[in-house]
């Protein structure tokens, strides 16, 4: 798996790539893919994206700065050089489990190439001559196989960054296999990653059989839980065995005894829990439960790390039965609930039923517990099982176990990491109980707490603060699981108080010597994690501000597990480079549970509590839900303003609020409605409240969304606040919208070339035409209407009026039937404005240019009438007409004013002595009113026209 660079990423038929880097050490560092296109616009005012590559990468080494005291030999300050450098090398190799959750899915690999791979670097250089501080001179002793899980956590983060849309086949998978042993931890790690994300499905069964035979533990880990999260859920007879060679408990009692490393067990039965979650599986549950509880023994045999696989267990049955509650189907005889908490509080151990009896006949030769339940093994494990089985039922019952002591006598008797853990599971199950406010996490404190503490009482300080801190800190996590994703403010600013009350407790003197720094850091890492939960994928400032504090410091009791926990955070913050967020589902839920375990390793060897693989296990909660619009003229990702309907709940009714895009969406059960808000581009609406899959497919190809931008406006980018658009300019000028616009910018608003080419050649003065200003500025008044009322297809039809209009001022139209058109698209106009603003805006036809047509008409045939009064008193006796050029014009005024043929009627309106009389002759013919007033003065003689036109204003009609 050698160092190779590919320049495809992830785009669904839109050019997204990221641009080249400048610098060249910057392409090692496993973060190059991330698509800056979308970044650019997610988050345009700062650079936190390159400040978390900065904090992530760790391909390059780490500045070692000791200053040399003049008391300090040569060989003591190379010795605290190195001593630094190893505390700094507990940071790096905690690095890639958030890195690989930060460029979560955001590479397609090209197949003949292999997996770029980044350099997992654990030198130093030391300023000011910048020399070479490493951990291979033998001044300083270094633990042994100090940097294997690292390098499994490397491959991993370098797995996780092919998308699921990928082309990978299983010669590929074979192809990247490493040719030194010294990266088989590496490939290890790789495989677990192409299980979580579904392609370890295409791997021969042939390849898997040909891992697993080579006996490489860090292999055979990361090949089950790999294939387990592929086939997460399916109850898969193949993996059920393969899985079932790794776990005693599931083989017959007559089969031969395998010699199966503790780790991969424990990874085998985590796997069971993969593959049949959800499921209610009765014999898996009954092997599950009895493994929780699993004495040590046979002889020398599981005695060592037992915390981890009793957890394991715990977690499996709980994946097995989650969510299922008192529905656990042909289980009642198991009395899971009842065996589980007495797993929790303790007591006399059952005995061992069937096969497991005889397993265990042969008591341990080291550990000595009799006949009672060592509940600091069984605890944890117990407590999450009795959660996911129990979640979001809000069974006040099974809760109730999990309250706290009320007195001070028992809270002495748990371990407080103990009472994180109960807060936790009881928050969990009571779903729909918790509130993102203080009052609520300060709820879940006992009654003794809560209460005024009596000076006289003996009440041990250091107990009370640790309680205090650990069920606050369960709370926060509960809270953190209950909102993750959401970027809810509520939850969001308590979660935040709380830290900051956890970090002015870590630097006053007498707060960490009462409560222990160990303490108050693990408070801090589960609040900061539940914050980054509930902030996933938004990168907010704040939380990174604080993760970037947390990395500085290296020194004091900051131990690996703790700079896991916050590169975890920092991971989730930026979840797919801002393109991923997480669920709330049932099996995000329990996903999270096997991540985000409070107890983390105190060294990167140390698997003793929980297996540090299940820390990626985070990345099955991921789910995208990044809306990315992209303009389609130039596929080019843009803003765009959504508007998001919430449907009604319990808590709050049917909400709308408006979000500005690429935004990540809330979960989509939640929404009613999404829909693309103008004016800057057309409106389009996806309706959730009977299907989301359209939505869901739109979101899993990158979340594409294509939107077209309206003419006469520009992009939110180029134009914030809306003032450059084409219609605001015109707003802005004293003048109309005609004589504002500016033909010479239409390239900026509309990309039509019929458009465009209209405006070159017809709206610009020059040499080759000789137009005069009205008609260029009628012209304009043309393009302009085309432009701002989207219609540029319209054109041809508003040259077509005006060439009639002309005509008939002209008085050369040589046939009707272009007047006749207008006068129909008047009508159609005139009928639109009457019914009001409402109806008025989808017209083609609209505001400035029609109004001025119709008044040229008016003028050309009052102006006609004027002259040629006697032409229409011959034609309204019915004389024979002259066939010159007057008789066309008359042809034109009887069309445009709906005067019918008078020979083919008896009424006459000829000799009309009042306007009433003229009124009700015209009603019976269909004569409009308004022409009919252009006709008065002639049809009631000289005498009354001058007084009715002044009294009637005709530029109303």
């Amino acid at each position: 798996m050698t160092l190779a660079k590919s320049k495809s990423s992830v785009g669904s038929g839109v050019p997204l790539e990221p641009p080249a880097t400048t610098e060249p050490d910057e392409e090692e560092d496993g973060m190059s893919d991330i698509i800056q296109a979308v970044t650019g616009l997610i988050w345009s005012h700062d650079l936190r994206v390159q400040e978390v590559r900065r904090l992530l990468q760790s391909s390059r080494p780490v500045r070692v700065n000791v200053v040399q005291l003049p008391e300090v030999s040569d060989h003591e300050y190379i010795e605290e050089k190195e001593n630094k450098l190893l505390q700094l090398c507990q940071r790096t190799m905690a690095l890639p489990v958030g890195r690989g959750f930060f460029t979560l899915f955001s590479y397609q690999p090209v197949p003949t190439d292999p997996l770029p791979l980044p350099k997992l670097n654990l030198t130093g250089r030391a300023p000011p001559r910048n020399t070479t501080v490493d951990l291979n001179s033998g001044n300083i002793d270094v633990p042994p196989n100090m940097t294997s899980w690292a390098s499994f956590h490397n491959g991993v983060a370098a797995g996780l960054k092919i998308a699921p849309a990928s082309q990978v086949d299983s010669a590929w998978i074979a192809y990247n296999k490493p040719k030194s042993p010294e990266l088989a931890n590496e490939y290890a790690g790789f495989l677990m990653a192409l299980g979580l994300n579904g392609h370890l499905t295409k791997l021969a069964t042939l390849n898997i059989h040909d891992y697993l035979t080579k006996g490489h533990e860090m292999t055979s880990i990361g090949l089950l839980l790999g294939v387990s999260s592929a086939k997460l859920g399916t109850m898969d007879m193949s993996i059920t065995r393969l899985l079932s060679i790794h776990i005693p408990a599931l083989l017959p009692p007559t089969s031969t005894e395998l010699d199966v490393p503790h780790n991969v067990q424990v990874a085998a039965v985590i796997g069971i829990g993969l593959v049949y979650q959800g499921t209610g599986h009765r014999h898996n549950a009954e092997v599950l439960l009895s493994e929780i509880g699993r004495p040590p023994g046979p002889e020398m045999e599981y005695c060592t790390d037992r915390e981890s696989y009793s957890l394991a267990a715990g977690l499996a049955l709980g994946m097995v039965c989650l969510g299922h509650g008192s529905n656990l189907i042909g289980m009642t005889d198991l009395n899971v609930p009842e065996q589980l908490y007495q797993y929790m509080v303790g007591g006399h151990r059952r005995a061992q039923a069937g096969a497991s009896r005889e397993r265990h006949k042969s008591p341990s030769y080291q550990i000595k517990e009799g006949d009672t339940i060592n509940v600091d093994v069984t605890c944890p494990g117990a407590t999450l099982a009795l959660a996911m089985i129990y979640l979001k039922t809000n069974n006040s019952a099974i809760a109730d176990w999990l309250k706290p002591p009320d007195t001070w006598f028992l809270l002495d008797f748990i371990k407080p990491e103990f009472l994180l853990l109960r807060t936790l599971a009881r928050s969990i199950i009571m779903w729909d109980e918790i509130l993102p406010n203080a009052e609520w996490v300060k709820s879940n404190m006992p009654q003794i707490i809560r209460e005024s503490v009596d000076p006289l009482e003996d009440i041990n300080v250091e107990t009370m603060t640790q309680v205090q801190d650990y069920i606050t800190a369960g709370a926060c996590l509960a809270l953190g699981l209950r909102f993750a994703g959401s970027a809810n403010s509520d939850a969001f600013d308590c979660l935040y108080e709380f830290a900051r009350t956890f970090m002015k407790n870590m630097f006053f003197a007498s707060t960490p010597a009462v409560t222990g720094y160990y303490n108050l850091q693990t408070g801090l890492s589960m609040i900061l994690l539940a914050m980054s939960m509930v902030m996933s994928g938004t990168g907010n400032l704040k939380v990174l501000q604080l993760c970037r504090f947390l990395h500085k410091r290296t020194g004091g009791e900051m131990n690996y597990g703790f700079h896991m926990a916050h590169h975890m955070a920092l991971g989730l913050l930026f979840l797919g480079g801002g393109r991923y967020t997480l669920s709330t589902s049932n099996s995000a839920i329990a996903a999270l549970l096997c991540a985000l375990y409070p107890h983390f390793p105190a060294h990167s060897t140390d698997n003793r509590y929980h297996l540090q693989a299940l820390r990626h296990l985070a990345v099955l909660a991921a789910e995208p839900r990044l809306l990315v619009p992209v303009d389609v003229d130039n596929l080019k990702p843009c803003y765009a303003l959504l508007e998001v309907t919430y449907k009604k709940t319990r808590w709050y009714d049917e909400t709308t609020i408006e979000l500005m895009a690429p935004t990540l969406l809330p979960e989509l059960h939640l929404l009613k409605r999404v829909k693309v808000k103008g004016p800057r581009y057309w409106e389009l609406s996806v309706d959730l409240s009977k299907d989301t899959q359209h939505l869901k497919s739109i979101l899993s190809r990158d979340g594409v969304l294509y939107v077209k931008l309206r003419a006469g406006q520009l992009p939110y980018k180029d134009d914030p606040q809306g003032w450059k658009s084409l219609l605001a300019s015109t707003v802005n000028q004293r003048n109309s919208g005609v004589q504002a616009f500016k033909p010479e910018a239409i390239s900026t608003f509309t990309s039509e070339p019929a458009l465009i080419s209209f405006a070159k050649f017809f709206c610009k003065t020059s040499e080759d035409n000789n137009f005069r200003a009205d008609s260029l500025l009628l012209f304009s008044a043309m393009l302009y209407e085309c432009v701002t009322q989207e219609c540029p297809e319209m054109l041809p039809t508003y040259i077509a009026i005006e060439q009639a209009v002309r005509a008939v001022s002209r008085g050369d139209l040589l046939q009707t039937f272009p007047l006749w058109q207008l006068r129909l698209v008047v009508e159609l106009w005139n009928s639109r404005v009457m019914r009001g603003p409402a109806k008025h805006h989808d017209a083609l036809l609209t505001s400035e240019f029609l109004p001025v047509m119709k008044n040229m008409v008016d003028v050309a045939l009052d102006t006609w009438l004027k002259g040629n009064s006697s032409v229409l008193r011959s034609y309204l006796r019915g004389e024979a007409l002259p066939k010159s050029a007057l008789s066309t014009m008359l042809a034109c005024f009887l069309v445009y004013r709906s005067i019918p043929c008078l020979r083919h009627t008896h009424i006459q309106l000829e000799g009309c002595r009042s306007l009433g009389d003229l009124l009700s002759r015209s009603s019976q013919m269909g004569v409009p009113v308004r022409d009919l007033l252009r006709l008065a003065p002639v049809l009631l003689g000289s005498a009354s026209g001058p007084q009715f036109l002044q009294s009637v204003p005709l530029q109303a009609f």
